[in-house]
C-alpha cells in the first residue's frame, strides 16, 4: 500500500494512476507501481473493476485491480513525491486507517475472497 497526502490528510491507497498515451493497462500499471514503490510488478490476474462517484468534486473513478507479484524494492529510486511512504498491512490494519476511497478496501476484500479473473480478459484494439 501507499501513503499519500490529499487535502493535507495521509491516506492509503493502493499504486494507481493514469494511463499515458499509447500505454496499454498492464503497462500502465507496472509504471505505476515503479513508480509508487520502487518495486517492479508482474500482473498474474484481474481481481476486479471498481467504479466509484466522489461526490464531493461529481468526479467518476474507475480502477482495474491487479494482484501478482512484485519485486524487492530498488533502493536506487526514488518514489513518486506525492508517495509518503509504503506499507504492508493487514486488512485490519488496512481498515483502522483513512483510505483515498472505498475502491481500496473493496478490492482488498474481493482478493481475499478469492475474486481472480484471467489477465485475457482485457483486450486492446487498435
Amino acid at each position: 500500500m501507499v501513503e499519500e497526502v490529499i487535502d493535507g490528510h495521509p491516506v492509503i491507497n493502493q499504486p494507481a494512476g493514469h494511463l499515458e498515451p499509447g500505454e496499454s493497462l498492464l503497462q500502465a500499471i507496472v509504471r505505476e507501481v515503479r513508480e509508487e514503490t520502487a518495486r517492479d510488478f508482474r500482473a498474474r490476474h484481474l481481481v476486479g473493476v471498481y467504479r466509484w462517484r466522489h461526490s464531493a468534486s461529481d468526479t467518476t473513478f474507475l480502477r482495474f485491480c491487479f494482484s501478482g507479484e512484485v519485486a524487492e524494492r530498488d533502493t536506487t529510486l526514488a518514489l513518486d513525491p506525492v508517495i509518503r511512504a509504503n506499507h504492508w498491512l493487514t486488512r485490519e490494519q488496512l481498515s483502522a486507517r483513512a483510505l483515498r476511497s472505498p475502491q481500496v478496501l473493496r478490492a482488498v476484500d474481493d482478493y481475499l475472497a478469492g475474486e481472480r479473473y484471467p489477465l485475457s480478459l482485457l483486450k486492446e484494439v487498435a
